[in-house]
């Protein structure tokens, strides 16, 4: 299915650097670089020479290129990058040069969804490659090479398999009912399914999705003047929240994004909650309360140089079933609570810095496993849930006593969406929202 005219666009990002690549995929990609590169030494294709780039008598850049002939090459067509010198001026003269011999501006995503078309990649590995792109931190970047090496097409390939194992006992048992009882069939389809179910399910991490994804949230909680704005500072190494000796200052939601492990975490330091406070603290009091019950850890913060108070006990109590970390603040002063009372609590000085590598080791445990799953993006995921939903339908419909033929088409709805995450069963609709969404140049 290769395409018919050549595209041409700017590899990498826009603006000033040491290198510039401008990639160039389709039929006329190798007459479009013997036309404007002029080599050092006659060269051949996949090598990378030096040389300039010529365009109507004027000397373009220095620079280095190179012709992948296809279908060995990123595309399955005829590629070509050139290699200029970082900055706007090189890259843009070669990419009008191009485009006035006969080269289109690529559109978003369209080098990679012609890897996709022609066969090189199925859409997960394609949408891999624009994960492992915008990955900020080494968890998804880890699960985006998963996927890109196969990850989720393995996977997905082996469930239609069991599922296509599925269909073929039920065509058996429709035409030749003679040789296979309806009630033999309707059992193993039944017991497959829901088997088969339950194994896509597994695979569905939706929180572990989102983690990798997007970050996890960590709140910080507390009484006021407990030292809440002090720890969001010290954990974010920069002063990000006021901190003053005057009860109340914090009165919205303050965040600061940190890298811990490989994975962001969104710390959120939030008004300190107690009772009587004036109508504006008190949105800011609903506001953490709402973030608390969103977040993936709360972090219990306590002074650990003050008396335990009435409102202490009622905040440990009110916290009891969420995932959190008790935090004992100030702990570079004489200790007024005692440790041992405590389930596992950290130890910290926000002040000095004592026990934050403890208490970021322990933040970062409510991200384990994160990006670890078969499947870690949410369109994945939910297809999954689709032909989970679908094979469950099969599955009862077999106890039920319907006719396999009935069951069949339950299957079949279930196969057509495991086809969707590969690209095997997609519309050109799909297409065009997947791949809008990547950058020019890839």
């Amino acid at each position: 299915m290769l395409q018919n005219d050549t595209i041409a666009a700017l590899a990498t990002a826009p603006g000033e650097g040491g290198i510039a690549i401008v990639r160039v995929s389709g039929p006329a990609a190798a007459a479009l670089l013997e036309k404007l590169f002029a080599p050092a030494v006659p060269w051949e294709p996949r090598k990378m020479y030096y040389g300039h780039i010529r365009f109507e008598s004027e000397t373009l850049d220095e620079c280095m290129a190179v012709l992948m002939p296809g279908p060995k090459s990123y595309t399955r067509e005829d590629v070509a990058e050139i290699h200029l010198h970082g900055g706007a001026w090189a890259a843009g003269s070669v990419l009008r040069a191009l485009y006035q011999l006969g080269a289109r501006p690529a559109e978003p995503g369209e080098f990679t969804r012609r890897a996709f078309m022609n066969g090189r990649v199925d859409l997960s590995r394609a949408e891999a490659v624009m994960a492992l792109i915008s990955a900020e931190g080494g968890r998804a970047a880890r699960a985006a090479v998963r996927q890109l090496q196969g990850g989720v097409s393995g996977f997905i390939r082996s469930a239609q398999e069991e599922l296509l194992s599925l269909l073929s006992g039920a065509a058996a048992a429709i035409d030749y009912p003679e040789e296979i009882s309806t009630e033999e069939a309707a059992g193993d389809l039944e017991k497959g399914a829901r088997r088969l179910a339950d194994k896509l399910e597994k695979a569905c991490d939706e929180r572990g999705a989102r983690i990798v994804q997007d970050g996890l949230e960590a709140v910080l909680c507390g009484r006021p003047n407990v030292g809440k704005s002090s720890l969001l500072n010290a954990l974010a190494r920069q002063e990000r929240a006021i901190v003053t000796d005057i009860p109340g200052t914090t009165r919205d939601v303050i965040r600061a994004d940190v890298m811990i492990d490989g994975l962001r975490v969104h710390f959120s330091d939030t008004a300190g909650l107690r009772e009587g406070a004036d109508a504006i603290e008190r949105i800011g009091v609903d506001r953490a309360r709402q973030a608390m019950a969103g977040a993936d850890a709360v972090l219990l913060v306590f002074n650990a140089a003050e008396d335990w108070t009435d409102a202490d006990q009622r905040l440990l109590d009110e916290t009891k079933d969420a995932p959190r970390v008790i935090v004992l603040n100030q702990c570079d002063r004489p200790l007024r609570l005692d440790p041992a009372r405590f389930e596992r609590p950290v130890l910290i000085s926000a002040k000095t810095g004592d026990g934050l590598a403890e208490l970021e080791k322990r933040v970062a445990a409510f991200g384990a496993g994160a990006g670890e799953s078969a499947l870690t993006q949410q369109r994945h995921i939910a297809l999954a849930r689709k032909a989970a939903s679908s094979l469950r339908n099969a599955a009862d419909a077999c106890a039920r006593g319907d006719a396999v033929d009935l069951c069949a088409i339950d299957l079949q709805d279930a196969l057509h969406a495991l086809g969707q995450v590969t690209g095997e069963q997609v519309d050109e609709k799909m297409i065009d929202d997947i791949f809008s969404r990547f950058c020019v140049g890839k």
